[in-house]
């Protein structure tokens, strides 16, 4: 019959299934690495690799007492569930395993937490038991998949396909450096899938050809080169307003170490202003702490439609200004909004969005941050060095705790502030020893002194650490700068946001901008003084500006629109809010006051080379089959050229027809050439029926069986119209279907 061109087929199931199960669970657990980077490790990962052991160990027995392909998944499916329903529903679940109503009602809500957490975390983000049901979940459902791909349907390259693409998800989800070793140990997982599948496929009697291992190791070589030395060199795609792709996250928690140390810069949004130095821009504020972390404010909310802030106000004579900041944000994936402070009023926004009275900020639980474009108003109370210090840092509101210290605090942290202050006569001259003595020679910016010395996260014995080691970044700074403000007895909290960042020399309206990128990320202390507000420092060596107020005898700086009616006084210098004014000016503006810019082709090329290399991957795995038949060398392995070719056409393969009435059908309907493909018919009746075995590699008619079967081949497509034709060269359906199975059963109905 037409499926089989072999003498004498080996009783029972192929050799070598568990040197394939295991390659193949081997394969599976290569795209793991990647995850890595998106989310920490945890209970999740050895849980996702037991459960895939046992989902395969499943499929292999039944297999070996011969159970039904579909009897085989679906006993698989049930393991799953079965296992998923245990682990994180066992209470609402019958005798702890059989799901229920509410089980199935709690598993969108999980997911839905799950795609929330990953909406406003930075990756590596902390495994929550959410995180860990879609991981272990999808990675069971990804087993079962491809265990049906490998196993029963026996197509590697297809399988091998899934896995590139799994591993991909990530990689293009946290951008990074290309890792070696991870794509490494994937290349080399899916060159011993592809070599166990294939001698499953040989006998004792038969050779083994070399040919297969040196074009996958030749093809794994190609892919390893492309990856660690083109790869790197193609730009990251940039994304349009309200499109999607690669983005950078915020993560309110403070735990901004991670991705402050990447190595990838990516540029989040632009911005204009007409305040004389560029504002930073605040996502959230952090105002609790509980001795080991600072909690992000949980306030009311009110729609920003409602205009929900109340104007700013401050003791008579303090002067109020009025400023106008555009921001356009490009690849910041988040639904906390960038806002300068104190904002009055934000416009522009598309989606429902909240703002919180209480801190001044914006968020929304279904918008995002990404592609948005908006106005902000923000009224800025403009102190002389004389009123603030004037000003007593006392809050009268109750609304969030900014005093309370924790019980354990070290006493190093008190003490220190009382020495570094003692010489200091008012709150704000004290604020600004603390600022004075961070940014001083003694203490150094390092991302690395706090993972090496063990103290890189925000509680207090990470804080008395610092303040011993006196080295560490812009969280360790805000926190002991925080912290001990309150041992003095003054309200305090940190905000998290980012500086302001380089200009681009585009101007607009007359204002310059200025691109943020991740490397801007930032958190910084506030302290409240009565009559003025919130106050923000900059403890931070090395980053942006300290704050500092001058005299009502300086010069003043009159920009922006005054919104009280005091008599104008001198304005304060920059603050934690701003940087310095030594940027270089624009040295081009066109007659509309906006620079002109050549328009940046690499990222459409970048997405049109992937859409490139995508579509080319299935005639890609396509033709690699092809040449590991050719290298094969048999009559079977001609024949099956020509099988997979009148499925890729859409001919019927059909079970129960012999070799000469399917290449009868061929010539007849199809248009084959009938020389070439007498000549192989004979070759395969000789092969299942003579004596002798003329399959072995090498044989005049092996070789001569070849040549005819891809004459066949390319007279079954040249018989085809131009679309046909191409889809049969671009998406070739025997990548799927199998000759004599239910589908090659029948003609294609696309």
């Amino acid at each position: 019959m037409s499926g089989s061109a072999d003498a004498a087929p080996a009783a029972g199931r192929p050799r070598g299934e568990a040197r394939l199960t295991l390659a193949l669970w081997i394969a599976i657990l290569a795209t793991v690495p990647p995850l890595l980077r998106v989310i920490h490790s945890g209970d999740w990962l050895p849980g996702a690799a037991l459960l895939s052991a046992v989902l395969l160990a499943v499929g292999f027995v039944l297999r070996r007492r011969r159970a039904p392909a579909v009897a085989v998944t679906l006993a698989e499916v049930a393991v799953w569930v079965m296992t998923i329903t245990a682990v994180f529903f066992p209470q609402t679940a019958l005798l702890a395993v059989i799901p229920t109503g509410p089980t199935i009602a709690a598993v969108p809500r999980t997911v839905a937490q799950a795609a929330q957490e990953i909406a406003v975390g930075v990756a590596p983000i902390t495994a929550t038991p959410a995180l860990g049901f879609v991981l272990v979940g999808a990675l069971g459902l990804l087993t079962i998949a491809l265990d049906h791909v490998v196993m029963t349907a026996r197509m590697p390259l297809l399988a091998a396909t899934a896995l590139i693409l799994v591993w991909l998800i990530p990689a293009i989800a946290v951008p990074a450096g290309v890792d070696a070793f991870a794509f490494v140990l994937l290349a080399a997982a899916v060159l011993l899938l592809v070599r166990a599948e294939h001698r499953t496929r040989e006998t004792s009697s038969t050779s083994r050809p070399g040919g297969v291992a040196a074009v996958a190791v030749a093809l794994g070589a190609v892919a390893i080169v492309a990856a660690l030395v083109i790869a790197p060199t193609l730009p990251p795609p940039s994304v349009a307003a309200g499109g999607s792709g690669i983005s950078a996250r915020i993560d309110p928690s403070l735990d901004l170490g991670n991705d402050l140390r990447r190595r990838e810069v990516i540029p989040v949004l632009t911005y204009r202003s007409d305040a004389p130095q560029l504002p930073n821009l605040r996502v959230t504020t952090l105002s609790v702490f509980d001795g080991a972390v600072w909690k992000p404010d949980r306030m009311r909310t009110v729609p920003l439609s409602d205009e929900p802030f109340t104007p700013v106000t401050a003791d008579d004579g303090i002067r109020i200004t009025e400023y106008r900041t555009n921001v356009d944000v490009t690849q910041l994936n988040s639904t906390y909004l960038p806002i300068p402070y104190p904002a009055v009023s934000v416009s522009g926004l598309d989606g429902a969005w909240r703002a919180v009275p209480y801190s001044r900020t914006v968020l929304s639980s279904d918008a995002n941050a990404q592609g948005q474009s908006y106005e902000v108003v923000s009224h800025v109370p403009r102190p002389t060095l004389e009123q603030i210090r004037a000003a007593s840092t006392t809050v009268s509101e109750d609304a969030v705790d900014v005093y309370s210290l924790p019980a354990d605090l070290p006493p190093i942290i008190a003490e220190l502030a009382q020495t570094v202050t003692a010489g200091a006569a008012t709150p704000y001259d004290k604020l600004l020893a603390l600022q004075t003595w961070f940014r001083g020679s003694d203490f150094t910016y390092s991302l690395s002194a706090p993972v090496d010395d063990g103290f890189d996260d925000t509680g207090v014995a990470a804080v008395a650490q610092f303040l011993d080691k006196k080295e560490g970044y812009c969280i360790h700074f805000a926190g002991a700068f925080a912290l001990m403000a309150r041992t003095l007895d003054m309200p305090s909290r940190i905000v998290v946001g980012f500086l302001p960042g380089a200009y681009t020399g585009e101007s607009i309206d007359d204002e310059r901008v200025a691109e943020v990128t991740t490397a801007q990320l930032h958190a910084w202390p506030e302290v409240y003084f009565d009559g003025i507000g919130w106050i923000p420092f900059e403890p931070t060596k090395s980053l942006g500006t300290a704050t500092r107020f001058l005299s009502s005898a300086s010069p003043v700086d009159d920009s922006g629109q005054d919104v009280t009616q005091a008599t104008p006084t001198p304005t304060p210098t920059s603050s934690a809010a701003a940087v310095p004014t030594d940027r270089p000016e624009q040295t081009q503006n066109q007659a509309s006051g906006q620079t002109a810019k050549g328009i940046d082709l690499r990222p459409f090329l970048t997405v049109l080379v992937f859409v490139v290399v995508l579509g080319s991957i299935p005639a890609g795995a396509a033709a690699i089959r092809r040449v590991l038949l050719r290298r094969r060398g048999t009559v079977a392995a001609a024949w099956r050229i020509v099988q997979d070719a009148a499925i890729d056409v859409g001919a019927p393969v059909r079970t129960a027809e012999t070799p000469r009435a399917f290449a009868a059908r061929l010539a007849a309907m199809h248009d084959a050439p009938a020389q070439p493909l007498s000549r192989l018919v004979a070759a395969v009746e000789h092969a299942n029926y003579a004596a002798a075995d003329p399959r072995v590699t090498g044989s005049p008619r092996a070789a001569g069986a070849i040549e005819d079967a891809e004459a066949v081949r390319r007279g079954l497509l040249a018989a085809l119209d131009g679309p046909e034709r191409l889809r049969a060269r671009l998406a070739p359906r025997s990548l799927l279907v199998r000759p004599g199975s239910a589908f090659a059963d029948r003609r294609s109905a696309t």
